[in-house]
């Protein structure tokens, strides 16, 4: 498995991260099973978050992570806060921040959190609490590290304007399909096309000038979880592409399309969804892939962009 030393952040950090949204699915056992599965594989980071489930994400980790046996500091655990779908609001006060990571670390039975992400923007948040809240938590050492997830580059400035600690990820949606991260720069100026639009503030490029490390959710679906575009007959080019390369290297579909988010220069890590230990182990395929230039835009194209 590829790995990532993160500026400030966790070191030797597994560049497949397995996402745990859809755990609650899975007994125990099974969970266990797939935990077991991913450290196996060479996955040592586990993503959660307080609103998968109501928590039940958060549980189902926790109950199969300690009968799995596997020691504690083998491993990042990750969770996010500020999602309040039970009260209609999202919420980085200080008091929601510091009270949902304590139910975390109930939950997931665990005396510290790897790394804390606010999930999504509050639109009303003060900079000054989340501040207070993530210098509280530092001190009584339940989060070592901290970042965001589906934030934009001013809201990230202001951030990094108030607290002490750095934002060390943002995790954002990114695939061959979902890949508007990037595109915008090709068509600047350009109005024969809506691919000229900015829909995303220059956001990895400001996360490469403050070293803070991308974490692409989705990275096997299109649209807004529509599905999976490896082997959809509505994708027959970019599968074609994705067939060819896996044959050239020895490997699935499904890893070269992780690999192509592997071979950015911003050194992502991919969140891999599944719960299948299988088809996990095909997109941990993806470390044995180094994909060329010449590859990678093949792939680009592919998926439906042109150069202009």
């Amino acid at each position: 498995m590829k790995t990532i030393n993160v500026v400030g952040g966790p070191q030797n950090a597994s560049a497949v991260i397995l996402g745990c949204m859809r755990m609650p699915a899975l007994s125990v056992d099974a969970a266990e099973k797939m935990i077991r599965a991913a450290v196996e594989l060479g996955v040592n980071f586990f993503d959660n978050a307080t609103c998968y489930s109501a928590g039940e994400a958060e549980i189902r980790f926790g109950d199969a992570f300690r009968q799995s046996g596997i020691p504690r500091e083998d491993v990042i655990i990750q969770t996010k806060c500020g999602l309040c779908f039970e009260r209609n609001e999202f919420d980085w006060t200080k008091e929601n921040i510091l009270s949902s990571v304590d139910d975390s670390l109930r939950r997931m039975k665990t005396d510290y959190l790897d790394v804390l992400l606010l999930h999504r923007p509050d639109l009303i948040f003060e900079p000054e609490q989340v501040a207070e809240a993530f210098d509280i938590l530092e001190k009584n050492g339940k989060v070592k590290y901290f970042g965001v997830s589906n934030v934009p580059t001013l809201q990230m400035e202001l951030l990094r304007k108030f607290v002490r600690q750095p934002l060390v990820f943002n995790q954002l949606q990114f695939s061959l399909e979902q890949s508007q991260l990037i595109d915008q720069a090709l068509y600047l100026n350009n109005k024969t096309t809506d691919m000229s639009i900015d829909r995303d503030n220059g956001t990895v490029d400001y996360c490469r000038l403050h070293d803070i490390t991308i974490q692409a959710w989705s990275p096997l679906q299109y649209g807004f979880f529509k599905g999976c575009f490896v082997d959809d007959p509505q994708f027959p080019e970019l599968n074609r592409a994705l067939r060819e390369i896996g044959d050239k290297y020895g490997v699935p579909k499904t890893a070269v399309a992780i690999a192509w988010i592997l071979r950015h220069p911003a050194r992502m890590q991919a969140i891999a969804g599944t719960m299948n230990p299988d088809h996990l182990r095909d997109i941990c395929e993806a470390s044995k892939v180094d994909l060329t230039h010449h590859e990678w835009y093949q792939l680009y194209l592919a998926a439906g962009k042109y150069l202009p």
